[in-house]
């Protein structure tokens, strides 16, 4: 089923931004686009909006200036579109006086413009919402604030790959395209990139799985850390090991590695199953149930009920990551929890004060908190 036509703005001027460039980009693309097909002709411009300094920037907004007063050579309507402009917010270059007394200029004489046959697109990053600027824009025209907030870019994200997917004739599950997500990372255009790939390995099928995204995702370095962390929740000791060895492998041949960033990550997950102990104890959360009731269920917690650092807020935490640490948890006790968090401090006390090898240090730990008490 074809995705549904974006809808294009109806204003003659538009101002697409956000920090999120390819958000941004993408959008304007397509308003630009939907413009020119209803405007007809070929006298649209588009203009560099991307300035290293002041007398760039000048130079910018004296051609679109230029470009917004010249009538179409046949007649008909015209589109102009000032990309990736980079000084509408506070960046150096936009707290030049001249650059700010030209785009005051332009906002007043935009006001009283008479806009018939003519429409203007502008994409920018950063926007300083207290400018004359960005206030005649929002008065006269239509804005779009395509930021996302860290708390959503991790929905975000697997919208956009459920998005892409359906535009290529693809399906994917909700809980696939979040654990998509959380290998691959939240950089949406790396994302977009991903869901092509998908939709291309999966051929003549219809749907994306799980074991197709695992095949051919690209795994962040973070994700790959994941590894380490679920052998120790499954209670898996010679998986345990086996990923254990791997890492501290790389460890010897990258020098931005350590045995100490591998704990922290053991550190982390056992921190991460202490707290989902707790939400089932205070039945905050229920196991048992699907991907999409739990995560319900977490959104329903009152954020005033959850610790305010992100490091220690599941709610901070990527659902589907949580979801799965939620199968892990059930594998230990309350006890043999905190006990895994003692062995870690002494662990981690080792490893900077003792000469013992790390890997054995380091292995001694994970097989103490595996081994089950006879």
């Amino acid at each position: 089923m074809p995705a549904a036509k974006p809808q294009l703005p109806t204003e003659p001027l538009c101002l697409i931004f956000g920090d999120e460039d390819f958000l941004v980009r993408d959008r304007a693309r397509q308003v630009y686009d939907g413009w020119c097909a209803e405007a007809g002709g070929e006298d649209h411009e588009i203009i560099d909006g991307t300035a290293r300094n002041a007398a760039e920037a000048l130079d910018a907004l004296a051609k679109l200036n230029e470009a917004v007063q010249t009538l179409p050579f046949f007649g008909g309507a015209k589109v102009v579109w000032l990309r990736d402009t980079n000084f509408l917010g506070d960046e150096r270059t936009a707290s030049s006086r001249d650059v700010t007394d030209r785009l005051n200029g332009l906002a007043k004489g935009w006001e009283t413009f008479d806009w018939q046959g003519v429409r203007v697109l502008i994409s920018a990053g950063k926007v300083d919402k207290r400018k004359t600027f960005f206030k005649t824009a929002k008065k006269i025209g239509a804005v779009e604030d395509l930021s996302v907030a860290d708390k959503e870019r991790g929905s975000r994200a697997a919208l956009i790959v459920r998005q892409r997917l359906t535009e290529l004739g693809k399906k994917i599950a909700a809980h696939v395209a979040d654990e998509l997500v959380l290998l691959a990372g939240t950089n949406l255009q790396q994302l977009h990139s991903e869901a092509a790939k998908l939709a291309a390995f999966v051929g003549e099928r219809g749907e994306v799985t799980r074991q197709d995204v695992h095949a051919i995702a690209t795994r962040t370095r973070q994700a790959k850390a994941f590894a380490l962390a679920d052998a120790l929740g499954e209670r898996n000791l010679p998986k345990l090991l086996r990923v254990l060895d791997e890492e501290l492998w790389e460890v010897k041949l990258d020098s931005k590695k350590s045995p100490i960033a591998l704990l922290y990550g053991l550190i982390s997950k056992v921190r991460t199953m202490i707290f989902l102990r707790e939400l089932l104890r205070l039945k905050w959360i229920r196991a048992g149930g699907g991907y999409p009731q739990f995560k319900s269920q977490l959104e329903a917690i009152p954020d005033d009920r959850l610790p305010g650092d992100r490091k220690f807020n599941p709610k901070a935490m990527h659902p589907y990551m949580l979801f799965n640490a939620l199968g892990h948890a059930r594998q230990y006790s309350e006890a043999e929890l905190t006990k895994a968090m003692d062995i870690l401090l002494r662990c981690n006390r080792q490893l900077v004060s003792s000469s013992t090898d790390d890997t054995l240090l380091l292995q001694q730990a994970v097989v103490q908190i595996v081994s089950k008490a006879a």
